[in-house]
């Protein structure tokens, strides 16, 4: 077949796995199409019956990338089903056809913020690959008196039990002290389990409330409240993959399909503002 999308690409934007992990699946006889063993490089047009380890696999509308942007409450996890029966953050999404939105990365579950969900397993990989430099930055709260020399020694880097771990930026907020609490803004570029408490705590204080505000280029909005979600327009999106070098390729919404998400997104954006408090 001439014309179709290359397998490993239209699996990759699936969510199934990386390009690179796709093709050694293919390598070891993993995947077959239409019963027969797929091969790198073949195209499909999205008809065919994929199988992955002898389980059916539906593929993303390669076309067109969605990407979300949810803000995740404390006490959320961040898995489709939780054994112990906490919040998932999935529960909370818009429904979509013949198709799974991908997170993002995780926050931890008393960590609250944005969140980023994609149709594209590939952008996903993409945006959480350190060869990107997607940064993220977060708001802390921190319990404890916070010297110079401490904030000096998060930027040089600290030793951390799975490795160097720093701060790319760290910036006091505007109400600088609550008592024996100061509020920062902090940066890094990785995205390690509990790295942002863990090096704070290497410095003998305690993280009482942790936000994360930014991914990248894309900050969370002020009139998004918790357990809310929007969709990034599509010239935000493009923005996105241009970041990492996916600009190139095919990004478009049909006229319905844009002005079903501008209305979507004006009702959200109204029921935010109506439910929004005051700050105490």
């Amino acid at each position: 077949m001439s014309n179709g999308e290359k397998i490993q690409k239209a699996l990759a934007a699936s969510g199934v796995a990386s390009r690179r992990e796709v093709e050694r699946m293919i390598a070891d006889g993993k995947i077959t199409v239409d019963g027969e063993q797929a091969h790198v490089g073949m195209r499909i047009s999205g008809t065919e019956r994929i199988e992955v380890e002898g389980k059916r696999v539906r593929l993303a509308t390669l076309d067109r990338r969605r990407v979300i942007l949810y803000h995740k409450r404390e006490g959320e996890v961040c898995t489709r089903k939780d054994p112990e029966g906490r919040p998932t953050v999935f529960a909370n999404l818009p429904s979509i056809n013949g198709e799974r939105w991908i997170s993002v990365g995780r926050l931890d579950i008393n960590t609250s913020g944005l969140l980023l969900f994609t149709n594209d397993g590939e952008l996903a990989n993409r945006l959480m690959h350190p060869r990107y430099n997607m940064d993220r930055e977060y708001a802390v709260r921190v319990h404890g008196d916070v010297t110079d020399e401490m904030l000096g020694r998060l930027k040089e880097g600290v030793w951390l039990e799975d490795g160097m771990a720093k701060f790319t930026d760290i910036r006091k907020g505007n109400n600088e002290t609550e008592g024996r609490n100061s509020w920062f803004y902090c940066a890094l570029l990785e995205g390690r389990n509990r790295e942002v408490r863990r090096l704070w705590e290497s410095q003998e204080v305690e993280v009482s409330r942790l936000k994360r505000v930014r991914y990248g280029p894309v900050f969370i909005p002020s009139h998004l409240t918790q357990g809310s979600w929007l969709e990034l327009p599509p010239q935000d999106v493009s923005v996105l993959l241009r970041e990492v070098e996916l600009h190139g390729e095919k990004h478009k919404l049909t006229p319905d399909q844009l002005a079903q998400f501008k209305r979507q997104n004006t009702r959200l954006r109204r029921k935010a503002e109506r439910s929004k408090k005051p700050k105490r």
